[in-house]
């Protein structure tokens, strides 16, 4: 799984920005079937001259899906929309359907991978309590959880967790919608003659997590993904670290202490 995604949210026409996205270098597209643009991410896909197997396409099921027999029908109509076979990662897109649906919802996921449709699973937005739900059932742990994640927000007994329990951690929302008053960024930004969204995108990938930055311009696009050529040092990273609010810093729905 490539470290950097494209997120898609809110993109209803999101073609021409994966497109771009994968004409800038970007190998890795984050859609959901709620996102209602599945379709245009698989398109984009097969017109950018690569080879599906170039790019890693995640989807996910929203919680109206959720159970065994409909999470099998709603993944088959997200591979006729992607194309190409399979899906590199499906994710459950959130925990508000109750213990039983989840993880019936799971174990179709885990049934649809062994089938070849899917190449991992993972979940979304899932709390401590959520993943303990899936290890007492005795099923597999998820190889991915996403949640918001950001110097405002880092979640962390939830990232203990996973990183404990070989779980890769997605950041969703790295660039906190945009929301870059907090001084420490506005400095950290002039010191590295960067933007905040780039400080932001190389904070994440050096706590290890996987970011997925927004954005249909296609300056940021490009921008965004101009983070390998620079590091943040220590008294950076404590920095940024310093600034957690918890719950208070989200900016998202963010539920992962849902029932």
């Amino acid at each position: 799984m490539p470290l950097l995604g494209l997120g898609v949210y809110q993109n209803y026409s999101a073609k021409a920005s994966v497109l771009e996205a994968l004409a800038a270098g970007y190998r890795h597209v984050d859609s959901a079937q709620a996102y209602r643009n599945e379709a245009d991410v698989g398109a984009a896909v097969a017109e950018s001259g690569l080879s599906r197997e170039q790019v890693f396409i995640t989807s996910k099921i929203i919680s109206r899906d959720h159970g065994y027999e409909k999470t099998l029908a709603a993944v088959e109509k997200s591979l006729g929309k992607i194309g190409g076979g399979y899906i590199d990662l499906f994710l459950i897109h959130n925990p508000h359907a109750g213990a039983a649906l989840r993880l019936a919802t799971y174990r179709a996921l885990l049934d649809l991978r062994a089938a070849g449709k899917l190449r991992d699973v993972g979940v979304s937005n899932y709390g401590v309590k959520h993943l303990e739900e899936i290890r007492a059932a005795g099923l597999e742990p998820p190889a991915v959880n996403q949640i918001e994640l950001h110097p405002l927000c880092q979640q962390k007994p939830i990232v203990a967790y996973c990183q404990k329990n070989a779980i890769v951690v997605q950041a969703y929302t790295p660039l906190i919608r945009g929301n870059f008053d907090e001084p420490a960024f506005q400095d950290i930004a002039r010191k590295h003659g960067r933007d905040v969204a780039q400080i932001l995108i190389r904070w994440s990938l050096q706590k290890g997590f996987v970011p997925l930055p927004k954005s249909a311009t296609p300056s940021r696009i490009y921008s965004n993904a101009q983070v390998y050529d620079f590091a943040l040092d220590e008294d950076d990273m404590k920095r940024l670290d310093a600034l957690d609010r918890g719950a208070a810093g989200s900016v998202t729905w963010n539920p992962v202490d849902v029932d």
